[in-house]
């Protein structure tokens, strides 16, 4: 166990938040908790005791408290609840700068958002369907919220490895793409690859990668500003045609498929596929 590590298990042995009636905060602050520090005791109460130690949040009006007057406010005017609070202390633990600032933006804040002001939020609504209904026992509360953090912390661990694992694609692309030449990125295999050339120069018009089906994908690569448009679309004569309809049109033997929007093309054979770019950028 590395010192870091060793402190922050130190820092994070017992955790305490509200009880009752628990919302997207809350238990996504406490599935956060448990990422950190597996081995984390937390506890729920309506009370925070007077020799409790442990990290408060949620309650107490402390540090990751934001009930109280004055409680913080981001740069852009999104409060902060537990949740964003306990993310900006620890995220360096799990993700880049980067990366974790991107996490706060497009998952932390609406769910802070929420909490503080009521704002319907599509994975507020999810845990909050995790409640017991008015039929219901609430007796069946704290094993309903610890239901919840379960299928929370799921989320967010399968969120952080997608994300990992894309900072580890966008590498290995800019990588490539510095290596590349005559507008026609290889991929083998393939990684996600848009978001990299989205921020790389212009020069790289496609990108092929062996299919899932067979074959080649020959891909247009979209443009920065508008992702919705391409940087060298293929011909329209060729969107949607047969595969004997492209084979005369482009005198490429194992050409078999090219989407009607444009945006790709499919070769048998690898050598066909660099035909088929090299055709659309060429016009030869």
């Amino acid at each position: 166990m590395s010192q870091n590590e060793k402190t922050l298990k130190e820092l994070l042995k017992e955790g305490f938040t509200h009880g009752g009636v628990f919302h997207a905060d809350d238990v996504f602050a406490t599935a956060l908790l448990k990422i950190l520090n597996p081995n984390i005791h937390i506890s729920r109460g309506f009370s925070v005791p007077e020799s409790f130690s442990g990290i408060v949040y949620d309650i107490g009006g402390g540090k990751y408290d934001h009930h109280q007057k004055n409680s913080r406010m981001r740069e852009n005017g999104v409060p902060y609840a537990a949740f964003g609070l306990i993310w900006e202390q620890f995220c360096q633990e799990l993700l880049s700068k980067e990366d974790a600032k991107a996490f706060d933006e497009y998952f932390i804040q609406p769910i802070d958002r929420s909490d503080n002001t009521g704002e319907e939020n599509i994975m507020s609504l999810i845990i909050s369907d995790r409640l017991p209904t008015w039929q219901e026992n609430t007796v069946k509360m704290e094993e309903a919220f610890w239901e919840a953090v379960a299928f929370a912390q799921k989320i967010l661990e399968q969120r952080f490895k997608q994300i990992r694992a894309d900072r580890e694609a966008y590498e290995i692309v800019i990588r490539k793409a510095k290596e590349c030449r005559g507008g026609i990125l290889y991929l083998e295999p393939v990684v996600p690859w848009k978001e990299a050339l989205r921020d790389y120069p212009k020069d790289i018009l496609f990108v092929i990668y062996p299919s899932i089906r067979g074959g080649y994908n020959i891909q247009a690569v979209p443009c920065r500003e508008d992702k919705n448009a391409l940087r060298h679309p293929f011909p329209q004569s060729w969107c949607g045609a047969s595969p004997q309809e492209l084979q005369k049109l482009t005198g490429i033997k194992d050409i078999t498929f090219c989407h009607k929007a444009g945006f790709l093309s499919v070769a048998e054979t690898l050598e066909g596929a660099f035909s088929v770019a090299r055709l659309v950028i060429h016009g030869d």
